[in-house]
């Protein structure tokens, strides 16, 4: 099981994909899944589905589903020079990227640039001086330098609202140890990974099962709201990250969280406390959450009345919205009590100390 979550997780972070601009990591996924056998379409606003059926036609239909767009930033304007003001798209801060190659989503090509903060050899004469000591750094004072001129630069269809992401050789991921894995946009490319390798395994569902990798999410969970007021769902289950701070209580970084409230509302307890016994059945001993500042599909959905019952099952995430780290056996974890719920007849013998 690793070393296909390594194998798809590497492929999946290298391929850009920021809110509104997913096409290169559609193009992966659908790849994929057609290689499984897995019956799925796109829907209107960019969603990716897959069904697989339960025996039973009067079963409850039960959604998971995992955020296909990373954070990035989105072109303002081109100054006269040919500076790229750029501004955040999703959670995304400048100084969590630091001066370095970002990548321009051009209409007819991609464009590289370097995310710069000015010289730093400077006096008070200098605008980015305040930079060094005084005040935090905003996009409002970073700029993309491309060394192009604005005719170059509209030849290549970079205009405003153009997205643009960390380049791409920035990106590719390593390991730390042999348990973690650290890169940019493990939100949410290792959900995306725990919704395949799930795909991979079941094998005879209790429920009519929908596998969605959402889009838009980090602009407002849109493409989660179109598919849950298109689709008839009992329940909805979101993968997700969970950061590591010393203000949640997350005691390890190897299992599971589910969370029971974040900044949308509360989650439905009793669904909670059924994906915390089918963890237990695999040997899994889930933690639990209460976050600040966040949302998922299933909370902001949940809040809309679309669906009537919705989980997050997250994985502990250190430097959630930068260069993420996290535990492999905590992805393992996920799939394990995804398969226990979801599954008839579970085989409990793979638990997660056989992984």
């Amino acid at each position: 099981m690793r070393d296909t979550l390594l194998r798809d997780l590497e492929a999946m972070v290298m391929c850009h994909g920021p809110s509104g601009n997913e096409s290169e990591i559609d193009r992966w996924l659908m790849a994929r899944w057609q290689d499984l056998g897995l019956e799925f379409q796109q829907d209107s606003a960019g969603n990716l589905i897959a069904r697989i059926e339960a025996a039973d036609p009067n079963a409850s239909t039960v959604a998971i589903t995992a955020h296909k767009d990373e954070i990035g930033m989105i072109v303002k304007r081109i100054d006269p020079d040919g500076r790229v003001q750029a501004r955040k798209l999703g959670g995304s801060f400048p100084w969590v990227y630091g001066e370095g190659v970002v990548d321009l989503l051009g209409d007819r090509e991609t464009v590289s640039g370097i995310l710069s903060f000015g010289s730093r050899h400077v006096s008070h004469e200098s605008p980015q001086q305040c930079f060094q000591n005084d005040q935090p750094l905003k996009w409002e004072n970073a700029w993309i330098e491309t060394k192009q001129t604005t005719d170059d630069l509209r030849r290549a269809g970079i205009r405003p609202g153009t997205r643009g992401v960390v380049g791409r050789h920035r990106k590719r991921p390593f390991l730390l140890g042999s348990d973690h894995i650290a890169s940019y946009a493990l939100d949410n490319r290792a959900s995306l990974a725990i919704l395949t390798l799930l795909a991979e395994h079941l094998k005879q569902p209790r429920y009519h099962v929908l596998l969605a990798a959402t889009a838009n999410e980090e602009v407002g969970a849109i493409g989660a709201q179109y598919f849950t007021f298109a689709q008839r769902l009992d329940v909805l289950i979101a993968l997700e990250i969970c950061p590591r701070s010393p203000e949640y209580p997350i005691g390890r970084e190897d299992v599971p969280v589910l969370l029971s409230q974040d900044g949308y509302g509360v989650y439905d307890d009793s669904l909670n406390g059924e994906l915390a016994e089918a963890a237990t059945k695999v040997g899994i001993e889930v933690q639990y959450a209460v976050l600040a500042g966040f949302g998922s599909d299933g909370s902001i959905a949940m809040k809309n009345g679309h669906v009537p019952r919705a989980a997050c099952l997250a994985f502990p995430t250190d430097n959630t919205h930068g260069f993420e780290i996290t535990h492999l056996g905590a992805l393992e974890c996920c799939v394990l009590t995804l398969l226990s719920y979801l599954e008839h007849k579970f085989c409990f013998s793979r638990k997660v100390n056989h992984l």
